[in-house]
């Protein structure tokens, strides 16, 4: 262990903590700037941006001959961004699940999971079946930003009308603020932010990657264990860093799109590119297990972030604990080790039913006590809007 190693481990977790502090200090300013939401700025902007290292490794896996590590790159990045990266979020602070989010966006995840799912099924993703994943992420993204500056500029004309009498003659929006104090900030400032705050979330995620990847050798560690743990996590971890600093200023709600929106970008993006590169091919054991496990996992975040509108802190420890329980069951695949037969037991007839009836009860409940609150609004009460 060398003292280069560990002078770039340290750089590399520095370089990740400063990365996310900038991002989202940018990204809330251009969401201020542009008249959206913050939930929408991590949806998109914020999304896209910490999702860059699963797309460089992808094209790279597809320019280097080996397409198929593309589909392992995005379907455990997925896995870990909502079982690990979410999870851990909402252990440090509990993460608020606006109604948008709920009922529009990870719906739309959980379809682009199914989309992928079925696209992959004959053990190709041709580059047809890319153009329909990129044609997909794109509409979404269009209807995403044009419906959240609408609802904006409205929510804006509303507050100026209360607030302003008739003859005031300057229009709505004719300044653009920020939430950061009120204080107006330039599009072209913002961007850099957001811009440096992206160049250094990867560098510094490729510093620590390959530091602990030559530490996890020189502990002994197997090229497989390296691979399951150490790189895949690695690819998220701007994702990571994003989310927790996020949490910790208070854009909790930027918190959740990041990960929803990060998701959506790498099927429709990160996939559709690499197959206009070169057709990818499927493994059967992709196909059997982890692309339904990530569609399980996308579909698990619904009723867990449609309780109470939030992800609280033992939600975010019952999904770190899956995917301590996911990275152990494909270890024990991969070594054929005897104790994978009672472990997959177990998960499949006992912790897996018990944590499902668990959240139906929590969603059913939640439901009861929305109809009862609908019932008891005033006829006049304002809708939320999309």
């Amino acid at each position: 262990m060398s003292a280069l190693t560990l002078v770039a481990l340290a750089s590399g977790f520095v370089l990740l903590i400063a990365g996310g502090e900038l991002l989202v200090r940018g990204a809330g300013r251009l969401a201020g700037t542009l008249g959206i939401s913050p939930l929408v700025v991590g949806l998109t902007v914020v999304a896209f941006a910490t999702s860059t290292p699963e797309l460089a490794v992808s094209a790279d896996a597809a320019l280097s001959g080996h397409p198929g590590l593309a589909v392992g790159n995005v379907v455990g990045s997925n896995i870990a961004n909502i079982l690990l990266i979410l999870g851990l979020t909402a252990v440090v602070a509990p993460l608020v699940a606006k109604s948008r989010i709920v009922r529009v966006d990870i719906p739309i995840m959980v379809g682009f999971s199914v989309v992928l799912l079925v696209v992959a099924l004959d053990g190709t993703i041709s580059p047809l079946d890319g153009l329909l994943l990129f044609g997909g992420m794109v509409a979404y993204v269009v209807a995403t930003v044009v419906v959240s500056r609408k609802q904006g500029v409205d929510t804006v004309d509303r507050a100026a009308a209360a607030t302003n009498p008739p003859a005031d003659g300057g229009g709505a929006g004719a300044r653009s603020t920020s939430s950061d104090g009120g204080r107006s900030h330039s599009v072209p400032g913002s961007s850099a932010l957001v811009i440096l705050g992206v160049a250094m979330l990867v560098v510094g995620a490729r510093l620590l990657v390959d530091a602990a990847s030559e530490l996890a050798g020189a502990w002994g560690m197997s090229d497989l264990v390296i691979g399951l743990t150490v790189v895949a996590i690695g690819t998220s971890l701007p994702e990571l860093a994003t989310s927790l600093v996020a949490a910790y200023r208070g854009e909790r709600d930027m918190a959740v799109g990041n990960i929803v929106g990060s998701n959506v970008f790498n099927i429709g993006a990160v996939l559709s590119i690499t197959s206009f590169i070169t057709p990818i091919e499927v493994a059967a054991g992709a196909i059997r297990f982890d692309l339904p496990i990530m569609l399980a996992v996308a579909v698990a975040l619904l009723p867990i972030a449609f309780t109470g509108m939030a992800i609280r802190r033992w939600e975010g420890l019952l999904f770190v604990a899956f995917y301590a329980a996911y990275i152990v069951y494909v270890v024990l695949q991969a070594a054929e080790h005897d104790a994978l037969d009672p472990f997959s037991t177990a998960m499949l007839w006992f912790v897996i039913p018990i944590t499902a009836l668990w959240l139906i009860v929590l969603a059913t409940y939640e439901l009861g006590v929305l109809r009862g609150r609908r019932q008891a609004r005033p006829h006049d009460a304002p809708a939320e809007g999309w």
